[in-house]
Order: structure tokens, then C-alpha cells, then sequence
């Protein structure tokens, strides 16, 4: 007798030869080199539950250009599996022809060429038009969203987010949770979450003092006959990666045997699909799906991974929805008497030129906007590079911020964050107010400029480089590498903490940084409460005005090995 988990197996095995994921609907698509919003709307409806899931949104209610990352590695067990594929090696796991809509849409070659050709990705009025025709067809369908939506643009930040929250609310969610939220304090997360109709879940979510949950672990619906419990899972790292003064009082963590505890107590309430609304990251999500017996599916965020096949972890479903809007996932499901028995999957990509805006949404985006219309629309300068972030070292929206810090705070050395949000920008493009801040929006934005050892620098790229590559999952506890201007280094991925980071060099004059000596450092977006310095923005914008026009080299500066 076939057992559940290898019946599930060979759907996605299924799906990938018959499209019923989507990829073989696109590869057809792509021989037509036409793209319809029915033919990217078009689900063969199956089961009695669907989810739909976004996550990552980041601010961005208009569309964007945003291109998928170079370098994605994986370390240990998980090297060279998805999402840590890119580029050539993407489209050949996925069965996908270079320069058809969805290569530009999952991967970066050819990136600038293929975004003359298929235009910008996203746009919450293109995601309404989506969840309207999901909703005629299933009109019961549970809209979860993923976090990081209320943090990320010009307007986000001079709203508090209440741009977001406003349009977000038009979408009508049934449940949220969190990332990024929290870096608006914790007293405006409060104010905002006791005016949502919908729950904003996080079962890893607790009260410090009393050590005991602060918000909502779970939700249970009632769809197609069936319960299913959407559990949430916030971002487990936040006192690290973001400044804990901003939610003092709260602590986080994966909490494994919390999730645990939660999936028992949804099972004993009845519940027959469990679904983890997730904003661990990937590979936090897979070992978590390893560990955690239980979970049907889980809707992972964070790490921006967009995949348009399921990927199995025993019997449960890992899903990856992009980021920024680009796309939506549609999983129809088929629950019968608490089991799981089959599902249909698909990406649904937010091609902006191809589907139609949806007018109300569309009209409240720019009621939104129309505030800031003349900041948001000044153009700074331009741009002769193409300017992006994703990947794991730098990218060129970093090495234009770094170039900015070294220039306008006369420092040796640079340090950008390796945040994963921030749209792109083409060659030729202008720079406006809205694309600095759309790289640069955040509430701790100060530039700070202080003297470090060549010992103190060393420290600081071993432990980022810890959180990404440490075997370990559960201790992968940041985003990508910090970017760094004015100094290259070598890093050996394969190694221990501590001896990955070698031949450390200043670049203005090729010399061997020296751990002894001190050096002039400048950077953005410290944790530490009372940096003091200029908005990275005011920064940015200063160097960009002076410059005119603004080129980027290929930076050639960090060595990888051990991949």
C-alpha cells in the first residue's frame, strides 16, 4: 500500500510533467512567447481548500523591477538543492527555456534585455485582480499573509505603514505574521494589530517577564467541510537581527518544541489540515518540517526564495512565494477525513503590463501616494548600472551605498547590510526620491562613521558570515553578507567559524589590513540604540546629486570558495 508520504511525492513528481503546478502551463506560455492574464489566471480548480499566500511584500504597492539573485549557496546537507539553485542551473532543474517570461521572472540573466520586454513584476492592484478571480472560483479561499508588508518604501515610512495596512485590509487577509513589523515599536504594532479584522499570529511569539504568549498562536477555519489551523511563526531572530529596544519585553526564537505543542493542541481541536503561516526562512522551515511531526504545509518567508514547485519534506509541503509582489501562490488542496490526499500548486507571476489593475485597489494606492506624489517622483540622478541587491554578497545598489559612505564620511571602509529588499533599477534609469528609499527605508537609518580594528573588522564579517553559511539552520540568524566598500576579502564557506574570512585587503593601496591598526569605518543601520549620524538617505542622495550619473563596476573584491 502506497504510503501518504510517497503518494504526496509523486504528486509533485506529477505535476511537474503535467503542469498542475503551473511550470508546465508557463513552458507552453513560453512557446507561445504571449502572455493573457486568463492564461496566467487559468487553475483547474481540484479539492475543497485553497490557500493563497504572499509574503515579502516590503512596502511595494506599485510595480518593480526585481532581479533574483546570482549567488544563493547552500551549506551541508542542503548544497545544491532548491532554492539554493540559480541562474542556467535553475532553469534546468526546472525545466525552463532562457529568455521565456518565466526566466526573467525566477532568475537574473539577461535580467536588463528580458525587463525591456516584460516590464515591471507586481503591484497590489494587479494582486487584487488575482485573489478576485481566485475568489469567484473558490470564494472561500484563506488569503495568508507571509510579514514583512508594513516596512519598506517612502510612504511606509512617513505613514507608520498605514499605507500598507490600508490597502492590505482592501485584500482582505485572513491572517498575518511578522518581521519587519516590529521595527515600527512595538506600541504601533499594537495599535495597528487591535484594528485588523484578521489575526496576526505568532506562536514564537512571548511576553519576556511572564513567559507567556504575546499574541495569538493560531487560527482555525472552517473550509470545505474540513478545519484547518493556520499557525504562525514570526521571524525567530529579531532581538538579533533587528533592535531589540524597538520591542523591548518580547522574545522570540524558532521554539521547536513550542511548534510542537501548538501542532498537538490544533490536532486535538479537530484540525485536519495544518498549515505554519512561516517567516523562518527556508531552510529553517525545512529542518523544522524534518523535526516538527504534523505540519500538512508550510508557507515559508524571509529569504525572498521563489519556487514553482512544492518542495517535499516527508509528508509536509514547503511553499515559496517570492517577494515584493511579484507573485501570488494559489494551492488548492484535497482534505479528506484528516488526511491529505492530493493538491494542485501554482506561482501565479504578477506580470504588471499583462494583468489588468483592479480599479478600487488601484484608486486607494493612489490616494495613498497622492501626499508625497511630488518627493516620491524627484528625480536625484541616474543610473548607467543596472542597480540590484538580492544575492549573497554585493550587489550594486550596496556598492553605490558603500561608494556614498566612503565619499561623503571620508572613511576607509564601508559596511551596507546584506538586506534582501530594495527593488531594481534598469540602465539609464533615473534614481528618484522613491528608489533611494525603497533601498534605504527603515527606522533606524543613521550613518554612523567611527574608527574599528583591522581585529574588530574581522569579527564582525565572522560572525555575519556565521549566520548565513553555519550548517546548522537553526542558527542561520541574519540575511545575506554585510557588503563592504574599500576592502576585499576571501571567505571559504566550507569552514568553522572563526577561520572562514582570510586575506583581508584595503584597496586604495593593495596593502594587508592590519588587525592591529584602526581604520575609519563607516556604515548603516546599526542595532545599537543612540548611533548617532545622517539618514543613510541623506547620504545617498547627496553623493547621487553630485555625481550626475552614477556607474557601478564589476566588483571583483570577495573571493568565494568552498561552495
Amino acid at each position: 500500500m502506497i504510503s501518504r508520504r510517497d503518494f504526496l511525492q509523486a504528486t509533485v513528481a506529477a505535476s511537474a510533467i503535467y503542469g498542475a503546478s503551473g511550470v508546465g502551463n508557463w513552458s507552453k506560455l513560453a512557446a507561445q512567447q504571449a502572455l493573457t492574464q486568463d492564461d496566467l489566471l487559468q487553475f483547474d480548480t481540484f479539492g475543497n481548500i485553497t490557500l493563497v499566500h504572499v509574503t515579502d511584500i516590503h512596502g511595494q504597492l506599485k510595480p518593480v523591477y526585481f532581479r533574483e539573485p546570482e549567488i544563493n549557496l547552500g551549506v551541508g546537507a542542503v548544497n545544491g538543492l532548491p532554492p539554493h539553485v540559480t541562474g542556467a542551473d535553475f532553469l534546468k532543474m526546472f525545466n525552463i527555456a532562457p529568455g521565456t517570461p518565466e526566466a526573467y521572472a525566477l532568475t537574473y540573466p539577461d535580467f536588463a534585455a528580458l525587463a525591456k520586454s516584460y516590464g515591471r513584476m507586481g503591484g497590489l492592484d494587479r494582486v487584487a485582480t488575482i485573489l478576485n478571480a481566485i475568489r469567484a472560483d473558490r470564494p472561500d479561499a484563506l488569503l495568508l499573509d507571509g510579514g514583512d508588508t508594513w516596512h519598506g518604501s517612502y510612504t511606509c515610512l512617513k505613514t507608520g505603514a498605514q499605507d500598507m495596512v490600508n490597502v492590505m485590509n482592501a485584500l482582505k487577509p485572513d491572517a498575518m505574521t511578522s518581521h519587519w513589523e516590529f521595527t515600527l515599536g512595538v506600541d504601533r504594532v499594537n495599535e495597528i494589530v487591535e484594528g485588523l479584522d484578521f489575526p496576526f499570529l505568532g506562536a514564537n511569539i512571548f511576553d519576556a517577564e511572564w513567559d507567556e504568549p504575546a499574541y495569538e498562536p493560531y487560527k482555525m477555519f472552517e473550509r470545505g467541510g474540513a478545519k484547518v489551523a493556520v499557525i504562525g511563526q514570526a521571524f525567530p531572530y529579531l532581538p538579533i537581527a533587528n533592535p531589540k529596544y524597538m520591542f523591548p519585553g518580547l522574545s522570540f526564537g524558532v521554539r521547536e518544541e513550542r511548534m510542537n505543542e501548538v501542532v498537538q493542541e490544533v490536532r486535538d481541536a479537530g484540525a485536519e489540515l495544518v498549515v505554519v503561516l512561516s517567516h523562518n526562512g527556508f531552510d529553517v522551515d525545512r529542518k523544522m518540517a524534518a523535526q516538527v511531526p504534523g505540519i500538512d504545509v508550510i508557507l515559508t518567508g524571509h529569504t525572498h526564495d521563489a519556487l514553482p514547485e512544492p518542495v517535499m519534506v516527508g509528508g509536509t509541503m514547503l511553499i515559496a512565494s517570492g517577494s515584493n509582489g511579484k507573485f501570488v501562490t494559489r494551492l488548492d488542496l484535497d482534505v479528506q477525513n484528516g488526511q491529505l490526499m492530493g493538491f494542485r500548486h501554482k506561482l501565479i507571476p504578477v506580470f504588471s503590463d499583462v494583468i489588468a489593475p483592479d480599479k478600487q485597489v488601484a484608486a486607494l494606492i493612489d490616494e495613498q501616494r497622492a501626499p508625497y506624489e511630488a518627493e516620491l517622483s524627484e528625480v536625484l540622478g541616474h543610473t548607467d548600472s543596472l542597480l540590484y541587491r538580492r544575492g549573497n554578497f554585493n550587489g550594486t545598489w550596496d556598492d553605490l551605498i558603500c561608494n556614498a559612505l566612503i565619499d561623503e564620511r571620508e572613511a576607509d571602509i564601508a559596511m551596507s547590510p546584506g538586506f534582501r529588499w530594495g527593488p531594481s533599477l534598469l540602465p539609464g534609469d533615473a534614481i528618484t526620491r522613491e528608489d533611494l528609499f525603497n533601498a534605504t527605508s527603515m527606522s533606524y537609518p543613521a550613518a554612523y562613521r567611527s574608527e574599528m580594528t583591522g581585529e574588530t573588522i574581522h569579527v564582525i564579517l565572522e560572525d555575519v558570515a556565521d549566520n548565513l553559511f553555519n550548517p546548522d539552520p537553526y542558527y542561520q540568524q541574519g540575511g545575506d553578507m554585510v557588503r563592504v566598500g574599500g576592502m576585499g576579502y576571501h571567505i571559504d564557506v566550507s569552514k568553522p567559524q572563526g577561520s572562514r574570512i582570510t586575506n583581508m585587503t584595503l584597496l586604495k593601496t593593495g596593502e594587508a589590513i592590519d588587525r592591529a591598526k584602526s581604520y575609519v569605518v563607516s556604515g548603516w543601520a546599526s542595532v545599537n540604540e543612540g548611533t548617532e549620524g545622517p539618514a543613510i538617505w541623506d547620504v545617498v542622495e547627496s553623493y547621487v546629486k553630485r555625481m550626475g550619473t552614477v556607474s557601478i563596476d564589476p566588483n571583483k573584491s570577495v573571493k568565494v570558495t568552498g561552495a
